[in-house]
């Protein structure tokens, strides 16, 4: 077990559960993730949900952002537009082709529709039980949900497997909390 403080050992120790949960998750997983969503998160088409194109074992939201689709929500996926700046989301609807983006991603073509999201689903290593998330180490979500929290109110949902959970996790004054994750076993909430 990697020591709590230790961000880089924690990233590897926890890029491996992921790694491990996600070979042995199937569509069902997936299923359960949409269902506990929208259990709590009723859809709303006022509402603008964001997600993300799942890289290197990343729990899939694409079947929820299509589930939403069909509810009339409106759906992003998020650019990089700077490495040291926050991410910008563009609309996108099932089935629009997508671009090869900076470290891999893909993302919305560069013509897609600048939106603000309300809901901002988070890809992460790991989460603990008070909301705090271990990324990549690149900020890019932590700039982002603090720029987006400066203009209005915005969720941050994390979703993850739940072999993603930590115990404790190192937090800094920069890192973004969560306000809740979903993970195939249900909703948590964070205060």
């Amino acid at each position: 077990m990697a020591d709590r403080n230790d961000k880089r050992a924690l990233r590897a120790e926890f890029l491996e559960k992921r790694k491990q949960a996600a070979a042995a998750a199937g569509p069902e997983t997936s299923q359960a993730m949409t269902r506990h969503f929208l259990d709590h998160f009723p859809p709303d088409p006022v509402l603008i949900v964001a997600g993300y194109v799942p890289m290197r074992g990343e729990a899939d939201p694409l079947p929820l952002l299509a589930a939403l689709q069909e509810e009339d929500v409106i759906t992003a996926l998020p650019r990089i537009e700077a490495r040291a700046a926050a991410l910008g989301f563009f609309r996108w609807i099932k089935g629009e082709a997508l671009v090869e983006g900076t470290f891999g991603t893909s993302e919305p073509a560069r013509e897609a529709e600048a939106v603000t999201p309300d809901i901002v689903l988070v890809p992460l290593i790991a989460f603990d039980k008070d909301g705090a998330r271990l990324g990549y180490g690149g900020g890019f979500y932590d700039r982002t949900l603090e720029a987006l929290r400066m203009r209005h109110k915005v969720l941050a949902v994390g979703f993850a497997f739940e072999a993603q959970e930590a115990e404790n996790l190192p937090s800094e004054a920069h890192d973004a909390a969560l306000d809740a994750v979903v993970t195939e076993k249900g909703v948590r909430f964070f205060s």
